[in-house]
């Protein structure tokens, strides 16, 4: 018996990274849910100031898409939570199944050895046991046997008394794990009634921008056309630093080849010959060793890169997007070259996100533009109110470079384009930034 209380034990320990990973995943769904409702709650605020509002804006619409979203992705955090609880109930009941079936066994191998020592209670016959040895060795061994007999009872009893409490420590987890899943079925039903009532406003204001479909389309094709030279500026801005990187490495190997002519690697470069076929196998982009530093201190900080503003959400992802207006009609749609922050006010200031050299301020429209080079990777930040760097600036991560402009989707907050470069390649800046 004491074998099979072992296996049992073994049992437990195997599971437990099992149990540990699952703990793991509660965490990580435990703080996704906290920032899903922090995000909830901004958007919130700030949906709370223009929903009054007469006139409805494709901001308004955006805020309570985003609020939508945000809801349903709350309800499937729950609903992964109640998974996760049915799963422990489900394998709490096996556990305690099996524990029970064990606990049956050994009470019914102790109810034996206890009939067995009752019909040989008579200290005559453990005497005769004893005596009836055919050699005095032989006795030795059979009081050693009596003695182990006697011990391994008492492991019986102990393996009886320690299979109960883990059934019972079993059963109370299992009556706190039920009573969280009651606590998440209640929160899942009021979350349902919340993304009911925001899809209902939503279809409201959906209803009322109807009317208003032209009036959008020249607003989402101005903003396109702002988006394009806005990436088109940055694409000059990139395409010069290149040249002028290929430039002085041509001019260095110039300079290399005149000093040593013999050199066991030389590099030929005829009058006239592009330099970019000069040291065509080094990244175009570095001119120095800090550049190639620089780089790669920006890459080994991808996921930790500190967000341009203290407070702010993205109200427009990176790529593709669309606004559903008329479900008879094709959507309202737009392709993002970075990401639009949006932050409670105006005037909120924009900080660099990494060390590097202001390489750009320039203006597109009515807003200011400030593109930061950090090695090979390339920063942008639009929409600005007002700039306090200037061409040639070395900035530090942190430092204010300059403060939001209002939005211009009518919801009143302030707003800034966040683009990011991997020379002339956009990328997605959400996954470089701190979650």
């Amino acid at each position: 018996m004491k074998k099979s209380f072992l296996l049992s034990i073994f049992f437990i320990v195997l599971a437990a990274p099992v149990w540990a990973q699952q703990t793991e995943d509660k965490a990580q769904l435990e703080k996704e849910r906290q920032e899903i409702q922090k995000e909830i709650r901004e958007i919130q605020g700030m949906y709370d100031k223009v929903k009054g509002q007469k006139k409805e804006t494709l901001g308004q619409l955006n805020l309570i898409q985003r609020k939508v979203n945000l809801q349903n992705r709350y309800i499937n955090n729950i609903n992964k939570e109640l998974r996760y609880i049915s799963d422990d109930i489900y394998r709490s009941n096996v556990e305690v199944f099996r524990l029970q079936k064990q606990l049956d066994t050994l009470k019914a191998q102790y109810a034996r050895s206890i009939v067995y020592a009752y019909k040989n209670k008579s200290t005559y016959d453990f005497l005769n046991f004893i005596f009836s040895a055919g050699s005095f060795n032989d006795a030795v061994k059979r009081i050693g046997y009596l003695k182990s007999y006697r011990i391994y009872r008492e492991e019986q009893v102990n393996n009886i008394i320690e299979t109960q409490k883990l059934i019972e420590q079993r059963k109370m987890d299992q009556i706190g794990k039920k009573k969280n899943k009651d606590e998440a079925l209640k929160n899942q039903t009021v979350q349902a009634k919340i993304l009911d009532e925001q899809k209902k406003e939503q279809s409201d204001v959906v209803s009322k921008l109807k009317s208003k479909e032209k009036e959008l389309q020249k607003q989402l094709a101005d903003k396109r056309k702002r988006d394009q030279n806005l990436k088109n500026a940055i694409a000059a801005i990139v395409r010069r630093e290149i040249d002028a990187a290929e430039a002085a490495k041509k001019k260095r190997a110039d300079e290399d080849a005149k000093k040593n002519p013999s050199s066991a690697n030389p590099v030929t470069v005829a009058p006239g010959t592009p330099a970019k076929t000069v040291l065509k196998n080094d990244p175009v982009i570095f001119n120095s060793e800090a550049d190639l530093r620089l780089s790669g201190n920006f890459e080994a900080n991808r996921g930790r890169l500190p967000w341009p503003v203290d407070q702010g959400f993205v109200g427009t992802h990176f790529g593709p997007y669309e606004y559903m207006i008329d479900g008879n009609k094709k959507p309202l749609t737009g392709i993002n070259p970075g990401i639009t922050i949006t932050t409670p006010s105006p005037g909120s200031a924009v900080k660099v996100v990494f060390d590097g050299e202001v390489v750009g301020v320039f203006n597109i429209a009515d807003f200011k533009v400030v593109t930061v080079r950090h090695g090979k990777y390339f920063t942008s930040y639009s929409n600005l109110s007002s700039v306090s760097v200037t061409k040639g600036t070395m900035v530090k991560t942190g430092q204010v470079i300059g403060k939001a402009a209002q939005a211009d989707d009518g919801t009143g907050g302030g707003q800034i384009d966040f683009l990011l470069m991997i020379e002339k390649k956009e990328v997605n800046p959400e996954g470089w930034l701190r979650k």
